[in-house]
């Protein structure tokens, strides 16, 4: 019974990717929408982006199973929890600030219209493999 759960939810999802794939391929954008382009973003950016690191499941799972070993046996352990989760913080600021430092004078290209149809079309090529892949794998 989990095999057959497990082989219809790899199908559904190859599905989903293929779907938004071929969208994208068919169908790329012109430009951005102006309600993407003007719309100022509401309440605190801050909170919202910190909520959705500590609700997601996946940064929880990183500081409980890789963060513990680079700890020294016999050390202070919330200590040194403290200092290895504010490297991991700090490398984070740092590259979202090199993204944001790299494509706010890129903006203008990053807009035309045919940048934006070759990123859609990359992007849904990219979906259509990853589909293709994910229904032709063994487990």
């Amino acid at each position: 019974m989990s095999e057959v759960a497990f082989n219809l939810l790899k199908y559904c999802g190859a599905a989903y990717l293929a779907w938004l794939g071929l969208n994208m391929l068919l169908r790329p954008r012109r430009a951005f929408t102006s309600a993407e382009t003007d719309a100022k973003p509401a309440g605190n950016w801050f909170i919202k982006g910190m909520l959705g690191n500590v609700l997601n499941p996946k940064v929880g799972i990183f500081y409980v199973s890789f963060l513990p070993q680079f700890i020294p046996q016999g050390q202070p352990l919330i200590l040194w929890t403290f200092g290895l989760v504010s490297i991991h913080v700090l490398l984070g600021a740092l590259w979202s600030l090199v993204l944001i430092s790299a494509t706010r004078p890129l903006s203008g290209i990053l807009r035309r219209e045919k940048v934006i149809q070759w990123m859609d079309r990359t992007t849904g090529m990219i979906f259509v493999l990853f589909a293709a892949r994910l229904a032709f794998s063994r487990r």
